[in-house]
């Protein structure tokens, strides 16, 4: 391949579960900058942090593409197991008393390839390692003793150790020092550990593991050269893409590892001036068009010393959704079949643009889609299931009420379609512990529905005309009516999805509710 790179990394993305974890450790044990924070180029709803130096700079860069309490993968064959960062030789003392100061497990030092070695985990059990290297070796700026320098290396698991180190040979790299069953490349200013992990178990994809490893190209010119280049030699398919920061080609090595192949420029300081990066959420140019809605369904997070919730271990996925200017009042949403936490914060938002959002998933899940509750046929519920989970429910409002400090008295429920069932079912099992309600598109499920006294409950129920799973949707509200409810039905011209109507509705009955509290 004509010179393809400019000189080694680019960057390396991994997985995360925890986006708060995450910023505290890389940001905040590590004391790399977050220069950039945006939502997925492939998909716009998953958030994608990056870590380097001030100016995020080609070879400093981490990043991280945010599964928020997603399934973890296991790291193996085919992926990179290890990152490494510089650091100053004589530095390597004080990090170890740093990680035994704040709990982070480590080990060493040892040494690898003749330099000092420190082993970490990061929150999400990934290895990540800080290397020793003396003055002659320091290729950036290490910006304090107390922030790890630019990326020091990777190691790759591969059961075709010499194809995949021929392959690496593209991209600028040749064959250093072997140490057992690595065999070490070098650029001119990393290196790349290809370990022999013959016999060892696939990776799967997931939080813990690495998405892939970029190597620097000089411009668009040098990529589109590649990619010619692995055409003719019928490598796996290669994709190209605009990520507006660089374009890049990725293409699977041998050994499985997904690379690419990034340009240094145009680089981070399209969109935010030098000095203010990373402070500015920002969406893909595609998803301009409903940029405010991922915005509000993108996890938030604070920067290290800002304020912050407190995490408490309750007994339902959840995340919050703090807007800038909050009332004290909180909309607790529960999503439709095949949700998730994020998908009503859009929708509660432009209903109530200054209540804090409690988004919560569903525990029971169907093919892989998560629901609120078990089905024994597309019409026949799990009476059992409905009743455990509605007892998990009522132990997560009384945890979430004393541990996030919300006010009761403030509180709504929204719900979608089975979220709304849900909440229905949890007004007949625990009265009293939802006073207020928004149920869009609901339908009873408990069988039968229990005689209760709901006095001084609040309701709003949307049903569309033309939804073929509402037809007991009156039936519902009748029962709410006979029990004590107060409720204002709203039958829409509308299938099962929701429509403007459903926003304008709940936007002018929550108001109203506001006023009369």
């Amino acid at each position: 391949m004509e010179n393809p790179v400019s000189s080694g990394m680019h960057h390396v993305t991994l997985i995360t579960r925890d986006v708060q974890a995450n910023v505290d450790f890389y940001a905040g044990f590590l004391g790399l900058r977050l220069v950039k924070r945006t939502g997925g180029y492939e998909d716009g709803q998953q958030l994608h942090l990056f870590y380097g130096d001030e100016n995020g700079s080609p070879g400093s860069l981490v990043t991280f593409l945010v599964w928020q309490d997603g399934a973890p993968g296991r790291v193996g064959l085919g992926q990179v197991s290890e990152i490494a960062f510089a650091v100053p030789s004589e530095s390597i003392g004080d990090w170890l008393v740093r990680a035994l100061n704040q709990r982070i497990g480590a080990e060493g030092p040892s040494r690898e390839f003749g330099e000092p070695v420190l082993r970490l985990k990061d929150p999400d059990g990934f290895i990540v390692k800080l290397v020793g290297v003396g003055d002659g070796q320091r290729t950036a700026s290490f910006g304090s003793a107390a922030s790890a320098g630019r990326l020091r290396a990777v190691t790759i698991l591969t059961e075709e150790p010499e194809q995949t180190a021929a392959f690496l040979g593209r991209f600028g790299y040749r064959a250093g020092p072997q140490a057992g069953n690595i065999r070490r490349l070098l650029s001119t200013t990393d290196a790349v550990d290809v370990r022999d992990a013959t016999g060892y178990v696939p990776g799967i994809p997931g939080t813990g593991t690495a998405d892939h490893v970029a190597f620097r190209a000089a411009d668009v010119a040098a990529v589109r050269v590649a990619e010619a280049e692995l055409g003719v030699l019928n490598s796996s398919p290669t994709t190209m893409h605009d990520r507006k920061y660089f374009t890049s080609l990725y293409v699977r090595e041998p050994g499985g590892t997904l690379f690419e192949l990034a340009t240094d420029g145009p680089g981070f300081g399209v969109d935010e001036p030098p000095g203010h990066l990373g402070e500015t959420l920002l969406v893909p140019p595609q998803d301009a068009a409903r940029a405010e809605d991922l915005k509000v369904m993108l996890p938030q997070f604070a920067r290290p010393g800002e304020p912050r919730l407190p995490k408490r271990d309750l007994p339902f996925v959840h995340r919050f959704y703090v807007p800038d200017e909050p009332d004290g009042s909180t909309l607790i949403l529960l999503h439709g079949t095949g949700g998730s936490e994020a998908d009503l914060m859009p929708l509660g938002h432009r209903v109530a643009p200054r209540a804090t959002l409690l988004g919560m998933r569903g525990r029971a899940h169907e093919e892989g889609i998560a629901r609120w509750f078990r089905r024994l046929s597309m019409t026949v519920f799990d009476q059992a299931d409905i009743r455990a989970e509605a007892e998990a429910f009522a132990a997560f409002m009384e945890g979430a009420v004393s541990g996030y400090g919300l006010d009761p008295a403030r509180i709504v429920f929204l719900g979608y379609s089975n979220g709304a069932n849900f909440a229905a079912s949890v007004m007949g099992l625990h009265p009293g512990l939802i006073k207020r309600a928004i149920f869009l598109r609901s339908t009873p499920v408990l069988d039968p529905l229990p005689q209760v006294e709901l006095t001084g409950a609040d309701v709003l129920a949307i049903n569309g005309s033309d939804d073929p799973f509402g037809g007991k949707a009156p039936a519902l509200v009748a029962w709410l009516e006979d029990h004590g409810a107060r409720v204002r039905h709203e039958v829409i011209p509308a299938g099962h999805a929701l429509t403007d109507d459903d926003e304008r509705i709940a936007r002018d009955w929550l108001s109203s509710e506001e006023r009369k509290a």
